[in-house]
């Protein structure tokens, strides 16, 4: 007999609502300089943003009303409409700061390689569940191979992301898979894998360059201007809408870059209570995970619990300096539409599996 649904998990609920909230009151403080300057409008940011976050809401709404079952029969149409639009990029995409990332539909443009994440996911919960659970480590080669034509379609123009949604399908396969020794030599051909792919492209070698000595490159300095944001910021910051590098030093400060700011105006306090925030959603993520019905629910959890966390680890990496600078947005913070909405879809999709889930002492 099914168990009847319960109620979405509060804990999540609650931290994704404060992280939305969080997200539009520091990206008006970060963007109002560059929105005046560039629009005449302080709030030309806010307002793209606050449309894009109602409309997510609405959409993880009806997402997390719907049993999460019901997708499985869509995953590989998903899948496969995120080739489509990925493919299209690269013939009628328009090109925005040297990069070719988007597709526009009249007024409105967007990014696939957003919509590509939550279609991987739901393709690698569905095949991955669906396999003979004997034979999934001679098959963790052929599982990987179906996610690869996305990857190589997004990463011709944004090897972050690539990056990103292969992370994704290696995270989704290792929690299913027992077996350890076949990830090593996944790793050993990764890594050879993006040693040639970074090789191939002169600039992709300038900014290992850059990474190293970014005070020598004028490439290097917003860099450089972030850092700076981050160690002027204190323990306790400048104050709410006080940063002075967003002032058209860091450039793009609601962009990649938000969290340097962040820093500066909030401070260390501020700076961790915000990765504390992102550590409560990925523990309530795990718990789904563990406590989910079946396999298919607990890889969905699983799968966006890697998308954020590899997300956060790494814009928080590129802007203190840790690894070579790369266009990466913070879940929930950075200015991004596309990218809001297919967070809040994937947050529809956990909250949906919450309802299902067996907590001790739930009824």
């Amino acid at each position: 007999m099914q168990r009847k649904p319960g109620k979405p998990d509060g804990f999540l609920l609650a931290a994704v609502l404060f992280l939305v909230v969080f997200g539009l009151v520091v990206l008006y403080s970060m963007s109002a300089y560059n929105g005046q300057v560039r629009f005449h409008d302080a709030a030309f940011y806010f307002k793209k943003q606050l449309f894009a976050m109602v409309l997510g809401l609405a959409v993880m709404y009806g997402i997390s009303s719907l049993d999460y079952h019901i997708l499985m029969r869509f995953a590989v149409p998903a899948y496969l409409v995120s080739l489509v639009l990925s493919g299209a990029v690269l013939l009628f995409g328009d090109a925005y700061n040297g990069s070719r990332r988007w597709l526009s539909i009249g007024p409105l443009s967007f990014q696939p390689a957003e919509y590509a994440k939550p279609a991987v996911i739901l393709l690698m919960a569905g095949v991955v569940s669906q396999m003979d659970r004997k034979k999934s480590g001679r098959l963790i080669g052929a599982v990987l191979l179906m996610v690869l034509p996305v990857v190589g379609l997004v990463g011709t123009n944004n090897l972050s992301t690539a990056v990103i949604i292969l992370g994704i399908a290696v995270i989704m396969i290792f929690i299913s898979n027992p077996r350890y020794l076949p990830f090593l030599w996944i790793l050993l051909m990764g890594t050879g894998f993006l040693g040639i792919f970074l090789s191939l492209e002169q600039y992709r070698l300038e900014r290992l360059a850059i990474w190293r000595n970014p005070e020598l490159y004028e490439k290097g300095y917003q860099t450089m201007q972030g850092l700076y944001a981050i160690g002027s910021g204190g323990l306790f910051g400048r104050g709410l809408g006080n940063s002075l590098q967003k002032l058209g030093f860091v450039p793009e400060a609601q962009n990649d870059m938000i969290f340097a700011v962040i820093c500066e105006e909030l401070g260390f306090f501020g700076a961790l209570l915000l990765m504390l925030l992102f550590f409560l959603l990925l523990w309530r993520f795990m718990v789904i995970a563990t406590h989910a019905p079946d396999l298919f629910g607990s890889l969905i959890a699983a799968g966006i619990m890697g998308h954020i966390a590899i997300q956060v680890i790494l814009n928080i990496a590129v802007v203190t300096n840790t690894i070579p600078n790369t266009g990466i947005t913070l879940p929930f913070i950075s200015y991004g539409g596309t990218s809001v909405l297919f967070l809040l879809a994937e947050m529809g999709l956990a909250l949906s599996v919450s309802r299902h889930c067996h907590y001790p002492g739930r009824g």
